[in-house]
């Protein structure tokens, strides 16, 4: 394994202060950014889409809680499959999101709107999935606010890729609901504080896209276990194994049995 060439201190330093000129372009651009899209249009939604709460159907407007913004992620969930088969990005991402306060201090109100790819959209089907979706929720240790949006997700998502993670900003006015900004893909990296820390380090995510020296590890998924990580054993049907997430729920003594009648692989549970 390569590592950085070995200087004195001044050296270093110097080196540094070089890089901090572009590290305060990169974050002065970055406020612009973030300017830019505070002046955005917005387009308007129906508030009373549907979608599926703990206690049964809700609307688009309950979902606020009350509340004037709403940041709703939606999660890539995978009907009828077991934990170790779910989306490993969005639990990668969704697992970063805990602790809601800062947000409800600021009149924002964060939510997960699982999608369910691939499963007929009906009355049965969409709360036999959420049920399920709920109980990885529950395995994960999650308690943020977590809804079905499988009866509007074509309303909901209008002109986008439906199977893929989204984040979706809307604003209520009263009664009406506005959306103002979504992003997809590497967009909701604004969810995660792992891969920020990690890209402060010296071999960064350790992934084959990134640009690194010659010799640097390059080893790692972007979301799952992988190779070169004994301290967890991979699974037959995925030698990469599980979300990375799963794996301290599961040496905790978790159970991640989401209630499967459709032949799927007996659960899994560490002891």
């Amino acid at each position: 394994m390569s590592t950085p060439r070995i200087v004195d201190r001044a050296t270093f330093q110097a080196s540094l202060d070089r890089l901090r000129t572009g590290e305060k372009a990169h974050t002065r651009e970055g406020d612009a950014i973030a300017a830019a899209r505070r002046r955005l249009p917005m387009t308007e939604v129906d508030p009373a889409l549907e979608l599926l709460g703990p206690a049964g159907p809700v609307t688009l407007l309950e979902t606020f809680e009350g509340r004037r913004q709403l940041v709703a992620y939606y999660f890539m969930w995978n009907p009828g499959r077991p934990a170790a088969e779910q989306c490993e990005g969005c639990t990668f991402y969704a697992n970063q999101v805990a602790e809601l306060s800062a947000l409800h201090s600021r009149d924002i109100t964060y939510a997960v709107f699982s999608q369910g790819r691939n499963v007929a959209v009906e009355p049965g089907d969409a709360r036999v999935s959420y049920d399920e979706s709920l109980r990885y929720r529950a395995f994960l240790g999650w308690d943020v606010p977590w809804y079905s949006a499988q009866p509007s997700l074509g309303e909901l998502l209008v002109g986008r890729e439906i199977g893929l993670f989204h984040l979706v900003c809307y604003l209520r006015e009263g009664d009406r609901v506005f959306e103002t900004y979504w992003t997809k893909r590497r967009g909701v990296e604004a969810m995660d504080h792992s891969y920020a820390l990690m890209d402060l380090t010296v071999f960064g995510r350790r992934e084959p896209w990134e640009d690194s020296p010659p010799g640097w590890p390059q080893e790692r998924t972007n979301v799952r276990t992988g190779a070169g990580a004994p301290e967890w054993p991979p699974t037959a049907e995925w030698p990469d194994g599980r979300p990375i997430a799963q794996w301290p729920r599961l040496a905790a003594g978790h159970a991640d049995d989401l209630g499967l009648t459709t032949g799927a692989p007996t659960p899994h549970r560490c002891h």
